[in-house]
């Protein structure tokens, strides 16, 4: 379904950020976030957040230096104890990221902040370190977590620096307030009203099992088909938003046996949910025109001619499966991503011209 084959990059900058050169926290690093006794206690190292999740937290710092090792701990637990985060479950959530600089003091990372950006990061937890997930792991959705990373050594310092990276001072820390979670083999709720057929493919799903699609004895359509399958309830996805979504796709030309068997799918992936930016590109021309203005919680199925996919021929399509396709795709999210960077405004001189950035490589 890609239009073109390498990964795409999970969007976790800020936790990228906070772990800067380090490969991995040295085992002295790491201890308990809440000590064994009749109530599970916070360290008391860990800065103190305030506010309700779902907005900008409120830190404060303790009047200590930063500690010298990783410590974790949930300081609010969400109420949703029938949606526990799995170990391999996509978590949408909300990180900030800040400096602690010295003992009371510290200030937000200009620029990692998800309700700053109003985008949410997508973690992948079954990618992420053990260190980040062991906290996050069996929690409710709507709990919030903060992390506390040690200040790099000076050795650390130099190998972020010789890698073009930013050594900050101080340590680092996350709040991660968990907004939402889709597990393995996550489907969108509700009965389909309609299974296609007639001239198009029949839909058929077994629970959360992979759909089947049968294509008809007949010719496929010239333009781009959209049958809406499950008619979701959420709001509308928007072009530029990045989508979660289970899918299954294959030819509608049989191959020499008969058969449309499946080319590329989720289910394929362990039912893994693929995310996506939708209407930009990202993909094919049939996705960005047939998924952009569906309602979340919507299962549609797409029949999309080859010059929306990746071509009619062999030698268009460069490996892919040639002509036309059908997608049975169930939306199961879409959240905007972050804004584009700000591009700087060359300077001007008084007389309106643009000021050349190194002076000393103008002509006289």
């Amino acid at each position: 379904m890609h239009r073109r084959a390498a990964a795409l990059a999970v969007p976790l900058t800020a936790i990228a950020l906070a772990v800067s050169s380090c490969s991995s926290l040295p085992e002295d690093w790491r201890t308990p976030a809440f000590l064994s006794m009749n109530d599970d206690t916070l360290d008391s190292r860990l800065p103190q957040v305030t506010g309700d999740v779902g907005e900008e937290p409120e830190i404060t710092f303790p009047d200590i230096e930063p500690p010298d090792e990783e410590i974790s701990g949930v300081v609010s637990k969400g109420a949703g104890e029938d949606a526990l985060v799995g170990a391999d479950d996509l978590v949408i959530a909300n990180v900030v990221q800040y400096q602690w600089t010295a003992p009371g003091e510290g200030e937000p990372v200009e620029g990692q902040s998800s309700y700053e950006n109003g985008a949410p990061d997508l973690i992948r937890m079954d990618q992420m370190p053990e260190y980040i997930t062991e906290t996050l792991v069996s929690q409710p959705i709507g709990s919030r977590a903060v992390y506390v990373f040690p200040p790099l050594s000076e050795e650390e310092k130099t190998q972020a620096e010789s890698m073009g990276q930013p050594a900050p001072e101080g340590a680092s820390v996350l709040v991660i307030d968990m907004v939402d979670r889709f597990s393995k083999g996550a489907v969108v709720p509700g009965e389909q009203s309609s299974d296609g057929g007639g001239d198009l493919p029949t839909v058929t799903q077994d629970g959360h099992s992979q759909p089947r699609i049968e294509v008809p004895d007949a010719d496929a359509p010239d333009e781009l088909e959209v049958t809406p399958l499950i008619e979701g309830e959420g709001a509308e996805v928007e072009a530029g938003q990045q989508v979660i979504v289970q899918y299954t796709g294959v030819r509608w030309e049989a191959d020499e046996n008969g058969e449309h068997d499946v080319f590329d799918s989720s289910w394929n992936q362990g039912g893994i949910p693929f995310d996506t930016t939708i209407g930009a590109g990202a993909v094919i021309e049939g996705w960005d025109e047939g998924i952009v203005g569906q309602k979340v919680g919507s299962r549609v199925m797409l029949v999309v001619p080859g010059d929306l996919a990746y071509g009619n021929t062999e030698e268009e399509a460069m490996g892919a499966p040639a002509g036309p396709l059908v997608f049975v795709v169930d939306v199961l999210g879409a959240y905007d991503n972050p804004p584009p960077p700000e591009q700087e405004e060359p300077a001007e001189d008084a007389g309106g011209d643009e000021v050349a950035e190194d002076p000393e490589e103008t002509e006289e």
